[in-house]
């Protein structure tokens, strides 16, 4: 069973995110509420996976993907939003994540990106 971290400051996003990853056989071991509290999390349970929004207050989602990367360099990070600027799909996949998902997304889509890791 993969072990997930979900890092979104929206906590009705975590709760969707949540349901759906546990009822297709995720562990979702944290929830984060912004990017500060991603890094601390992931070091902390170490997690198979991290879900992470990319517009969170404090430390966005970018630094706080490049924080975990640099921390350890086989995280497995999807980063979700609705931004869905190249730009920023660009800058999250050069900064190290492994995919990008755009809101709103489909549980069949999330689950098999999530899988494919």
């Amino acid at each position: 069973m993969k072990r997930v971290l979900i890092a979104d400051d929206t906590m009705f996003m975590r709760y969707i995110l949540k349901d759906m990853l546990v009822e297709n056989g995720f562990e979702v071991v944290g929830e984060a509420v912004d990017g500060e509290d991603a890094i601390f999390k992931y070091k902390e349970l170490k997690p198979d996976i991290v879900t992470m929004d990319i517009t969170m207050p404090n430390v966005s989602g970018i630094k706080a993907l490049q924080e975990i990367v640099n921390f350890d360099n086989r995280a497995k990070v999807v980063m979700i939003s609705s931004m869905g600027q190249k730009e920023l799909v660009s800058q999250a996949i050069i900064s190290g994540a492994k995919s990008f998902i755009i809101k709103p997304f489909k549980v069949e889509h999330v689950v098999k990106i999530l899988n494919q890791l």
